[in-house]
């Protein structure tokens, strides 16, 4: 029997590489060599915490994390026909029924019986190989590296984010939380035709790197009071698109003060159990819209048709690169270094 390696999740804080078989392919999978897999912040909540939103890591059985991964194609079962060994793909990590009223809508983010990568109990992709459904691989063109299709999911994100804001050109964005997901919505709003993009969070290191990606202002939250700020910045008039990137009650419960009269809020941090005050007042006196994001659904080949044209750069969000026999000090660096890690990624 052929191994690979792999690395899973012991313990809180804990990584451990092991060899495990390379999986066989049933006739509509192919088998890909990952090459790139990305460290989410979902990743980094189950290792640090045990758990994300409502999702929990069972302690003590080896789970393995990851679920932004690209690689190439080495084997494809009988029934393959779209894809050959040699291709390079983006893999769009949620398997669905298809049968589901929501699969069959249209809406297959929203199927109940979803196996998503590295959401308990379903494991990840650490690994060096992976088996996985020919229409859930999506094949990279030549001038999108392994690297840029790791990053496409957490870019989907992003992309069906300001999708569900519904942001028209010339519209003024604020976005509460510079992280990843964060700085995807930051390119995808860019993307759609934003005018003006206001980006506020803790950490100057995640400012700068929005500056960087093309906010027209950014605003640290703990020197500044982001609501006068942002008052100042629109001139009284509000957001037409508030984005809610961090998932903290604070962040939550600013929204309404934040978004324009006849304006749209976008909820897409994942938020605790908690329940989080939150000024309904404001809403109604605005009318304005409340907006939510679970995952994502047919962007893939929108997001990758974007990153090939030049209309989204996607590499500059990257900060830190460690190979998978590293990924221990991997995911300590992205539990600990809150300073200058915006988003690290593991090459297989």
């Amino acid at each position: 029997m052929t191994m690979q390696k792999a690395a899973f999740m012991k313990d809180i804080d804990r990584m451990e590489l092991k060899e495990i078989p390379i999986p066989e392919i049933r006739p509509g999978e192919v088998l890909v060599k990952l090459e790139y897999v990305g460290i989410c912040g979902s990743d980094v909540h189950y290792f640090h915490y045990g758990s994300c939103g409502a999702y929990k890591v069972e302690l003590g059985k080896d789970f393995m994390l990851g679920h932004e991964c690209a690689g190439t194609i080495v084997k494809t079962g009988s029934e393959v026909s779209s894809l050959k060994e040699g291709d390079r793909v983006a893999l769009e990590p949620g398997i669905t029924c298809g049968k589901c009223e929501f699969c069959k809508s249209g809406h297959y983010n929203l199927c109940p019986d979803v196996q998503f990568l590295a959401t308990p109990p379903v494991q990840g992709c650490y690994e060096q190989y992976i088996a996985f459904p020919e229409d859930m691989c999506f094949k990279l063109p030549d001038n999108v590296s392994t690297e840029e299709g790791a990053l496409i999911e957490p870019l989907s994100v992003g992309f069906y984010a300001a999708d569900q804001g519904e942001v028209h050109t010339g519209d003024t964005v604020v976005i509460l939380g510079a992280g990843c997901i964060g700085l995807m919505t930051l390119l995808a709003c860019r993307a759609h035709g934003a005018g003006c993009v206001i980006v506020s969070d803790i950490v100057d290191a995640r400012l700068e790197k929005a500056k960087e990606l093309g906010a027209t202002h950014v605003i640290n939250s703990k020197e500044k009071d982001i609501l006068s700020e942002i008052d100042r910045l629109t001139g009284g008039r509000g957001a037409d698109v508030v984005f809610e990137t961090a998932g903290t009650p604070v962040t939550i419960a600013q929204t309404p003060f934040i978004v324009r009269r006849g304006g749209t809020i976008t909820l897409v941090g994942i938020a605790s159990q908690e329940e989080i005050s939150f000024n309904f007042a404001q809403i109604m006196d605005k009318e304005a819209s409340i907006k939510s994001v679970f995952r994502y659904r047919n962007v893939y080949p929108k997001a990758i048709a974007a990153v090939s044209s030049g209309a989204i750069d996607v590499k500059g969000i990257v900060t830190h690169r460690f190979d998978l026999d590293h990924i221990q000090e991997a995911f300590d660096e992205a539990v600990n270094n809150k300073t200058d890690l915006v988003k690290a990624v593991i090459k297989i």
